[in-house]
């Protein structure tokens, strides 16, 4: 099949994440699941995302995370799961128990450079709502969640330096 231009011709952002949460630049939607392989299984055999790139591994606090990242159009997505130490923030939110479970885990946005990333953080502050996890890895991003409970998901933030945007530019695209 041929490529096209996209149906819709969409407005340029005006990005002001101090105007609030949701007017950063949307990029990503991502699941958390208890099983990686049904869960990519799904999306590509039901649901039209036949590969992915899959990264992961140990973390800081000693336990494991995995995601499996693709690019459809303009929208990434991503299936991540996680075990041992640390792993709640990615898995708090799945019904308990030993079946399958895939839940919408958050939406992810990008994030330009330090004063977005300040009034950002100033914005969710002002607002009251908590940042239960925040990462600086420094030379490839900075990210965060923003717990906002009425959604039942986290907002992701991602402020990418070069390194962090060459991975982006190098995620699977279907």
């Amino acid at each position: 099949m041929a490529a096209h231009a996209p149906l819709l011709q969409r407005p340029a952002g005006g990005f002001d994440s101090a105007q609030g949460l949701l007017r950063a630049e949307h990029f990503q939607m991502a699941w958390a699941t208890n099983d990686m392989d049904r869960a990519k299984a799904l999306l590509s055999e039901r649901l039209g995302i036949r590969e992915f790139t899959v990264i992961g591994g140990p973390t800081r606090q000693g336990g494991e995370t995995w995601a499996a990242l693709a690019w459809v159009g303009s929208i990434m997505y991503e299936l991540i799961t996680a075990s041992g130490p640390g792993s709640d923030i990615i898995m708090n939110r799945l019904p308990q128990g030993s079946g399958f479970a895939m839940k919408h885990h958050h939406l992810g946005y990008l994030v330009s450079d330090q004063a977005e990333w300040d009034a950002l953080e100033a914005e969710a502050a002002r607002a009251g709502w908590a940042m239960p996890h925040k990462s600086i890895n420094s030379g490839f991003m900075t990210s965060c969640f923003i717990d906002v409970p009425e959604l039942g998901h986290y907002l992701e933030y991602i402020m990418p330096e070069p390194a962090g945007l060459e991975f982006f530019q190098n995620v699977t695209r279907n």
